[in-house]
């Protein structure tokens, strides 16, 4: 290989311009929760939009339209009202840790994340706070995530800034899905099946 470029002429330098997470945002506000929706829908998974004050009634909505009636909550993700909202609906705990047989008959789970990338689409939950362990969010067949609008970032970078790498972290695209050689796309492989985010603003 030297010999054949030996007398070539030297490669262009590699730009290493990338982005980082100091850079200012090209989009925030409004316009950052607009893209993540958008984002989201073009992933396939299901989006509400909903104020923080109304975020309780707008689980319960998700819920009911969904038929599910027994979901796992991890600790901490409780929104104000909703054990009032909604009798018929009942929030199973994770204390003591629930079995894989006992998430696989519930109806789904809620959580929350540590932070959402407007860009990517991506969820991302590393086990703080109303987000739980990873099992809550990969054996259950149905997954309602709540995103706040303080917790949406517009890039990876961004996202990673305000990551712990020491945490176990699952970023979620959209419904756990794969393709065949035929390009056939089967949904809920490895995770829920049918992926639904309330962002609140």
């Amino acid at each position: 290989i030297r010999t054949a470029v030996a007398d070539g002429a030297a490669p262009a330098p590699v730009a290493r311009d990338y982005r980082t997470a100091g850079q200012p945002p090209a989009v925030a506000g409004e316009e950052l929760l607009d893209l993540l929706v958008d984002r989201l829908v073009d992933y396939r998974a299901l989006v509400r939009r909903s104020s923080t004050a109304m975020v309780a009634a707008t689980v319960v909505a998700a819920l009911t339209e969904r038929g599910a009636r027994r979901v796992a909550v991890p600790e901490g993700i409780l929104p104000a009202g909703l054990d009032r909202l909604e009798p018929g609906i009942e929030l199973v705990g994770d204390a003591p840790p629930l079995t894989p047989a006992q998430l696989d008959v519930l109806d789904g789970v809620l959580t929350g994340c540590a932070v959402a990338i407007a860009e990517t689409g991506t969820i991302v939950l590393d086990g703080g706070s109303g987000q739980g362990r990873r099992a809550l969010s990969l054996v259950p067949d149905y997954h309602l995530v709540v995103v706040t609008a303080a917790q949406v970032v517009a890039t990876v970078p961004e996202g990673l800034a305000r990551l712990d790498p020491a945490r176990p972290q699952t970023w979620i695209s959209g419904p756990s899905a794969t393709s065949d050689i035929e390009l056939d796309r089967v949904e809920g492989v490895h995770g829920p099946r049918t992926l639904e985010v309330i962002v609140c603003s």
